[in-house]
């Protein structure tokens, strides 16, 4: 039977001609070509533009998945939406294809005031250079600004205004969080010894394993030397 075009510019999304099998396998096709095509998480209320009404995203996100199971690449949740990601164990034969890491690596320094941010915001410089106990300098806030991880939030009511810092959904897609949610229970890291009990010594460097390491895309201390925090 012949398609009922609707108007020029008009997507069909109910799609109401299509035996019910088809008309899934349509939505499927148009949800995973949104994606991506996108380099940017996709938020739910943009895929529900492409299907039905009745469609429910979440079984269409899980059979794309399931097609998707020995395939190198994998649909996840971050920042809210959905976006296409390379499998672990392919890091390395893409950094050799593509000549280089994927992402900027970040220093020890700046990875602890990320993380400090990111479990404290809103939180100025001052308070997150109290916090750490050494002095967080303009110039390792402008980095990560510059990476598109944080970003000026309120001004803080103590004298003088400052502003204080919040993380960005680029900071969530880049660590492949969905939400801040996702970020590893406060009193966990305490508990395995990765983040400190005293104000002389909020973080323990010395203890965050490879899997924190990992995430924050920390270089090993033999790889680089300690940042100048002037």
């Amino acid at each position: 039977m012949a398609r009922t075009r609707k108007p020029t510019g008009e997507l069909d999304t109910e799609l109401e001609d299509l035996p019910a099998p088809a008309r899934w396998r349509e939505w499927m096709g148009r949800v995973e070509a949104a994606i991506f095509a996108s380099a940017e998480p996709v938020l739910r209320e943009n895929l529900a533009q492409v299907v039905g009404k009745a469609c429910n995203l979440d079984l269409i996100i899980d059979d794309i998945r399931a097609e998707l199971r020995d395939r190198p690449y994998e649909i996840v949740n971050v920042a809210g939406g959905w976006s296409f990601r390379t499998k672990l164990g392919f890091g390395e034969a893409v950094r050799a294809a593509l000549g280089g890491p994927q992402r900027s690596e970040l220093s020890k320094s700046n990875a602890l005031i990320l993380m400090a941010i990111a479990y404290f915001q809103p939180i100025t410089r001052g308070e997150l250079s109290q916090f750490l106990g050494r002095e967080v300098s303009r110039d390792a806030i402008a980095s990560l600004r510059g990476e598109g991880f944080i970003a000026a939030g309120p001004r803080s009511p103590t004298p003088g205004a400052p502003y204080a810092y919040v993380t960005t959904p680029g900071f969530l897609a880049q660590f492949g969080f969905e939400s801040l949610r996702d970020l590893p229970d406060i009193e966990k890291l305490e508990d395995a010894g990765l983040l400190g009990r005293t104000s002389e010594d909020p973080f323990n460097g010395a203890a965050l394993d490879s899997e924190l390491r990992g995430v924050l895309g920390l270089k090993s201390d033999e790889d680089q030397p300690e940042e100048d925090a002037a």
